[in-house]
């Protein structure tokens, strides 16, 4: 099935947008069944609006940095490490944890 440019309004600015025959395509490996409503700017805004950061499992978490106890390498981990406690990027944490 071959895809064509298509022209859609915008259902909050009322201005024209094109609908890529590369976007219906993504639409369609996804499964999506609607065409967009809102142009790309309206949809960024409205994403802007709910605290959206594009990933579909809510806010971002806060990061914390921290130096892995096995190599050395600063990394980033979304807890804050505790004073005595080994804190390991993922390649040593593969190493060291138990076996299940």
């Amino acid at each position: 099935m071959g895809f064509q440019d298509t022209s859609i309004q915008c259902s909050d600015c009322g201005a024209a947008f094109t609908f890529s025959a590369e976007d219906q395509e993504f639409f369609q490996s996804k499964g999506y069944t609607n065409e967009p409503k809102r142009c790309p700017s309206c949809r960024q805004a409205r994403k802007a609006e709910r605290g959206d950061s594009g990933s579909s499992y809510g806010p971002r978490r806060e990061m914390f940095p921290a130096t892995c106890a096995q190599c050395g390498k600063d990394i980033q981990v979304p807890f804050e490490p505790r004073t005595g406690r080994p804190v390991y990027c993922s390649d040593c944490y593969r190493k060291v944890r138990p076996a299940r």
